[in-house]
């Protein structure tokens, strides 16, 4: 049976060990701390001590034996621990990894991810990971192209980066679109307004009420917007969205309408 040591306190000491234990402003460790050393110095046993400040025996013992090292000094501060043995990623190892990420995949996926890419070359997610962001690589990003086979294509896009860039004078620009197959839906039962304490509330579900297609031409110069909505999406719904821009414009200008390959 292993025998605490002893704790004997003089008078300065077990006022300084008082004081911290009970002052408002230590961090409660420390006061744990020096309650156990008190609690010692009083012929308590280890295990009365860590029922009473609700730590392990063990830890009771550590800080004992750390006071009788160290003094109240010991106390305040915690035990140097072993810090991390950093990786070293050599330029050379470094270079395997991006060349591995950039020309190589794995089988059956589409990219690496830092769990495969670190089991194929023996290291750790975390050093995959660190090379990704030095290198600015992000493997699970893509980003879509398409090349136009429009032989006018060049001519085109000089024409509306144009129109955007130096609109000609007493010309109004408008980029139009349109967006089809839009649900109109609606909640099944109206919802409570917003009063104080509750916010606004809306039904779960909702009916559907079939689709609807949204034609939008953006004024260029202020943002605003002329806009209508068709059930159906046929030349002639563009039509009409077309002579609805033509009443909303004012007459002494020179409309400028840039528009996909709308079938029309």
């Amino acid at each position: 049976m292993r025998i605490a040591p002893r704790i004997e306190l003089d008078v300065v000491v077990e006022r300084e060990l008082t004081a911290l234990a009970r002052r408002g402003r230590v961090e409660a460790r420390v006061q744990q701390r020096a309650k156990i050393v008190l609690l010692a110095a009083q012929g308590w046993q280890n295990k009365d001590i860590a029922a009473e400040v609700d730590l392990d025996r063990r830890q009771v013992a550590l800080w004992r034996q750390r006071f009788l090292e160290g003094g109240v000094e010991a106390l305040t501060h915690d035990a140097p621990r072993p810090g991390r043995t950093p990786s070293v990623t050599t330029a050379e190892f470094e270079s395997n990894i991006v060349d591995k990420t950039l020309h190589d995949r794995p089988i059956a996926a589409t990219h690496w991810s830092t769990r495969t890419l670190a089991a194929q070359l023996g290291v750790g997610p975390t050093t995959i990971r660190r090379v990704w962001q030095r290198n600015g690589l992000k493997p699970h990003r893509q980003s879509s192209f398409k090349l136009s086979r429009d032989p006018r294509f060049e001519d085109k896009l000089l024409d509306v980066v144009g129109l955007y860039l130096n609109p000609p004078e007493r010309a109004l620009v408008l980029s139009c679109d349109e967006k089809s197959q839009i649900q109109a839906l609606n909640r099944t039962r109206p919802g409570l307004p917003m009063k104080k304490g509750r916010a606004g509330t809306v039904t779960h579900d909702y009916k559907r009420h079939g689709t609807t297609t949204l034609f939008a031409a953006l004024n260029t110069l202020d943002g605003t917007v002329i806009s209508m909505c068709q059930q159906q999406h046929r030349h002639a719904e563009w039509l009409q969205f077309l002579r609805l821009i033509q009443r909303r414009t004012p007459k002494h200008l020179q409309l400028h309408l840039i528009v996909d390959n709308y079938g029309t």
